[in-house]
């Protein structure tokens, strides 16, 4: 079977970009990042499964992002370092929803450690979220998408898959960011019968992660961005939303970096 390809190719831009009909799932989509795709996908008409660890008040969010849009929006607790786990809440999603059309493996943990430092258990702290977490994540979807005949999967990577960001020491979360985009390279090929596969790499966004770093680590950073400032969470919503929509049909196995310019230095 080759690349999907939509119903009228020539329908008109903005329509394409409509995810209306659609159900999509985030993982880590309670905060950061992750809301702001639930966010942006459900303003652009998908009812949206947010999958969360460990947040309070994702209920309260789900709520409100379904007042504002209109869409439906769920909640569910899982963990998506445990195969069976998340496996089980995917299918929970398609009982909810019906089906599933898009995935975002958004997931994601960072510890800034010395190489010689390491154990076993904090090397696999990081890794368990950002590239198994991905894997099984991709797994229980990409079943879904098998039987549907179609699906999108799109991983939140990080643009320390393609450098390695100063002056932290951070080899855990650099080596698994860039293991989960060749992951994705890899399903693109495996899946390209009956699923997309992409990824987008941020550069440095605004969340609680980033504002727990020391001062100097956080102005360094800043001196080294060409665009001089962090982005925003809400500025990453709308690659998302384009990767999910009929807008790009034909890309598959792409890592988009948004990142200010940072890679480019």
């Amino acid at each position: 079977m080759p690349l999907f390809t939509p119903a009228n190719p020539d329908e008109n831009v903005l329509a394409q970009f409509s995810l209306k009909g659609k159900v999509a799932a985030v993982t880590g989509g309670a905060k950061g990042i992750g809301l702001e795709i639930v966010r942006g996908l459900a303003e652009a008409g998908a009812d949206v499964a947010i999958i969360f660890a460990t947040s309070t008040d994702a209920d309260d969010i789900a709520d409100e992002i379904s007042k504002a849009t209109g869409q439906k929006i769920k909640a569910y607790q899982s963990d998506v370092r445990r195969r069976a786990i998340i496996a089980a809440t995917v299918d929970q999603i398609v009982a909810d929803f019906g089906h599933i059309d898009v995935m975002v493996a958004n997931s994601g943990v960072c510890a800034n450690i010395p190489n010689l430092e390491y154990t076993e258990e904090t090397w696999a702290a990081n890794n368990s979220v950002n590239f198994d977490g991905v894997m099984w994540t991709a797994q229980a979807a990409g079943k879904h998408f098998k039987q549907q005949g179609k699906g999108n999967l799109i991983i939140t990577a990080s643009i320390s898959a393609t450098l390695v960001n100063i002056p932290q020491t951070q080899a855990a979360y650099n080596a698994s960011k860039a293991a989960a985009v060749h992951l994705a390279k890899s399903l693109a090929v495996e899946w390209v019968d009956f699923a997309r596969v992409n990824c987008v790499s941020p550069g440095f966004v605004e969340t609680d992660m980033l504002f727990k770093q020391p001062k100097e680590r956080f102005e360094k950073w800043l001196s080294l961005i060409p665009g001089r400032r962090m982005a925003k969470p809400s500025e990453m919503k709308g690659i998302y939303t384009f990767l999910a929509s009929d807008a790009c049909c034909y890309m598959t196995g792409a890592d988009i970096i948004v990142d200010g310019g940072y890679t480019l230095l």
